[in-house]
């Protein structure tokens, strides 16, 4: 089996299947000069197994984009792709790359114009999206996180709820001051001061049995990957919270962990150089984490729902 090389891939671009190399964009584009595109990323899992790749909570992720495009003022994307369109082009994009590994699919929206300043409403635009091997973005076994000295941008200034991909700026400058100093991640504050989520991914806090996860007020995205643990922890008979947490609680938990599309659930064992629990991966963490794995790849008969097949011809 060949593996995915995102590089020599097959993409969708401007309703057209191309080459990976030739999906290029104007150095005078929108996206480009202003940052103005919406995005998406989701997981096809393989199951090694029965041989069937599976899309996680398509559905999900369809509904993320058309609200973010919705809450930039971008012109209608429903209206241009139907949930059963935009299902077809994701499906037949794993098809054609023939992808049998995890991996993620990046779904891009985009303002189309070249040299059209700051303007959103009534310009044209179009989607991207192609495939690439999941990988780690943290280590499984865990990671030392900070509290960055950078606030969260407000939902009042770039809107949290939209996956605005000029939104990162802010994401990237957290996440370069935590390597700078010998982190792997920044934890957020939004501008009260209250606990926000991490550059790419939501958080969770564990204490005395339950979890406990900052709410939308706290200019967070609302996270897929998030709403998932949620459930999967009520399957599982975990107690779960959405209220806001203060900074210092972060540092008497008993456990934390971020989660997301990209993340995974990645345990945090150490925040601002404290040692949460044991310093070891807590058990609520390695039970989300297993309850998740059999979510995505259809393990769970009470979560079938979530996923769409893909299959893949045999050679």
């Amino acid at each position: 089996m060949q593996k995915l090389n995102y590089s020599k891939s097959i993409v969708y671009f401007r309703d057209q299947w191309v080459p990976f190399k030739d999906a290029n964009l104007s150095i005078a584009s929108s996206p480009v000069l202003y940052g103005l595109s919406v995005y998406t990323v989701f997981n096809a899992i393989w199951n090694k197994n029965s041989k069937e790749l599976n899309i996680f909570r398509l559905k999900d992720h369809y509904k993320r984009l058309c609200n973010s495009a919705r809450i930039m003022d971008f012109e209608s994307f429903e209206d241009k792709y139907s949930y059963a369109e935009f299902e077809k082009i994701m499906v037949n994009l794993l098809r054609k790359n023939n992808v049998q590994e995890d991996a993620l699919v990046r779904v891009t929206i985009f303002i189309d114009e070249e040299i059209a300043g700051t303007k959103i409403n009534g310009l044209k635009n179009s989607m991207s999206a192609y495939v690439y091997p999941m990988g780690e973005i943290f280590p499984r076994s865990g990671i030392k996180a900070c509290v960055s000295s950078w606030t969260r941008s407000a939902d009042n200034m770039i809107p949290s709820r939209a996956k605005v991909n000029g939104q990162y700026v802010n994401a990237s400058l957290m996440k370069n001051e935590a390597l700078q100093n010998g982190y792997d991640e920044a934890i957020a504050l939004d501008n009260t001061g209250h606990v926000s989520e991490g550059t790419v991914a939501n958080l969770f806090i564990v204490r005395e049995g339950k979890i406990i996860t900052p709410d939308m007020a706290t200019d967070i995205l609302e996270g897929i990957t998030r709403s998932s643990i949620m459930q999967i922890a009520g399957i599982l008979g975990i107690a779960c919270e959405q209220r806001p947490i203060d900074r210092t609680e972060l540092y008497i938990a008993d456990e934390a962990f971020m989660c997301g599309s990209s993340a995974n659930i990645t345990p945090i064992l150490i925040i601002d150089k404290r040692k949460l629990g044991d310093g070891k991966i807590g058990k609520i963490t390695r039970q989300l984490s297993l309850g998740y794995a059999q979510a995505q790849k259809g393990e769970n008969s009470k979560l079938t729902d979530w996923l769409t097949p893909a299959k893949i011809p045999c050679p």
